[in-house]
This record gives C-alpha cells, structure tokens and sequence, in this order.
C-alpha cells in the first residue's frame, strides 16, 4: 500500500479532489490537507509522517511544506504538480490534469475488461 498525500493551499478544491479521483486506485491510500493557516483541513506532521509521497500543487506549497515540515520529509518524495488554484472541486479538466500529472508516479488501476 502506497500512501499519497495532497497538499494545496486551503484544502477546499485542488487536494481533496485528487485525494478522491485517487483514492479508487488500487494499492493508494490517500489523503490531503492545506498548507495555509485558513485551510478546511490543516496540514499536520502526523499527515507528513504517514505519506510515502507527497504531491503539492504549486511551488509555493513545496517552499512551505520545507519551512514549517522539514525534520518529517526525511527520505520523503515531494513532487510539484504545477496546477494553479484555477478549478473547482471535481472539475473534469482538473482531474485530467491529475491524473496526467500525478498519476505517472503511482501504479496505474488495471483498464476494464470486458468478460469472453
């Protein structure tokens, strides 16, 4: 069991998204959290401490996530996905970029096939 965190910035949009379009794959836990004081779920070191990988969406959120979190990211993998605050919750286009983006990094949910 791989298990992902997503961080954004107030944990409203962007990460619980990811951490719901993922959270259907196989062998990913997943959970998300905001860096920002005014986030819906705070970032905690617990959350830091749990993840196998971290993705943040922004290269602000990396910046903050060294500064308040950086005696838990030992041997932790943080990737900036690059996704602006531009989408809402579940928006199709933001969950194709998550998907594209994120996804490369964790193993794949094998395709649907049909029965013979």
């Amino acid at each position: 069991m791989t298990n992902v965190l997503f961080v954004c910035s107030a944990d409203r949009l962007r990460s619980p998204t990811a951490e719901q379009v993922f959270s259907t794959w196989p062998g990913i836990e997943t959970d998300s959290a905001g860096i920002s004081n005014d986030a819906d779920v705070l970032l905690s070191t617990e959350q830091v401490e749990w993840a196998d990988i971290v993705f943040v969406m922004e290269k602000i959120h990396r910046n903050k996530l060294n500064r308040k979190f950086r005696s838990s990211l030992n041997n932790k993998r943080v990737i900036c996905l690059d996704i602006p605050d531009d989408y809402e919750f579940m928006d199709p286009v933001l969950i194709r970029m998550l998907e594209s983006r994120a996804g490369r990094f964790l193993s794949r949910p094998a395709p649907d096939r049909p029965t013979p």
